[in-house]
């Protein structure tokens, strides 16, 4: 399978022919759907047949097993033939807005200087857990700092990085409840120039300025020492 949306988040379409059809899900030659993962919600999007009707793609999600994608459609939707060529359309309004908050939240983590104990997001907003300690965090100095981030425009960059290489620069790990696959011979590095360089598997913007205005919503206390900090778009 190819999974289209590494190479090029931005791709809407593909074409793809259906390898297997069953209770579990629909598995394609290619697919530019992000399954969920990483706090990321899976994509939903358009399955059109070669007879022109249209299915419903209400999720994408990634079989622990076998790390097949599965594309989820409605119980009431006919089963495909493997061989079967389709053509498959994201939601992109939706995935658009995961990307410019999934990167809106690597700009968060480089202004607090605290692991991270949690986080997801969706379309409207997202939040994340930070292990702080005794300090405080400030709302309107986060969102005055995101905001600069974003208007300054820096442009995002992936590359590879091997496990054993991982476990060399273990500060590159900023997550504390998931650890990255280390056994993998490459591990995905997302950079936002000078800002913030660490593994992830998402999907995000081409740049910062792409994020649009956001602003910090509500700082929670989650134990002793969690805060929980969350975003929302202004728009």
């Amino acid at each position: 399978m190819s999974e289209l949306f590494y190479d090029d988040p931005y791709q809407r379409a593909c074409e793809a022919r259906v390898l297997r059809h069953d209770e579990a899900g629909l598995v394609l030659s290619d697919t530019v759907c992000y399954p969920l993962g990483g706090g990321q919600p899976g994509d939903s999007g358009m399955l059109q047949l070669a007879d022109g009707r249209q299915l419903a793609i209400i999720d994408t999600r990634r079989d622990r097993e076998t790390r097949e994608i599965q594309h989820l459609l409605a119980s009431d939707a006919p089963r495909l033939t493997a061989g079967d060529k389709v053509t498959l359309t994201l939601d992109w309004v939706r995935r658009h807005r995961h990307m410019r908050m999934h990167t809106c939240m690597h700009l968060l983590g480089s202004l607090v200087k605290a692991g991270v104990t949690g986080g997801n997001l969706t379309d409207r907003g997202g939040r994340l857990d930070f292990d702080t300690g005794d300090s405080t965090l400030d709302a309107d100095m986060l969102t005055a700092g995101l905001q600069q981030l974003v208007e300054a425009d820096l442009p995002l960059r992936v590359s590879h990085i091997s496990g054993a290489e991982l476990a060399a620069q273990p500060e590159l790990i900023r997550t504390m409840s998931v650890t990255p696959p280390m056994h993998l011979p490459q591990i995905r590095l997302i950079e936002i120039e000078g800002v913030d360089l660490q593994p992830c598997g998402g999907t995000h913007v081409a740049r910062t300025g792409e994020i649009g205005a956001v602003r910090v919503s509500k700082i929670e206390n989650k134990g002793s020492h969690n805060r929980r900090v969350a975003i929302v778009f202004v728009d």
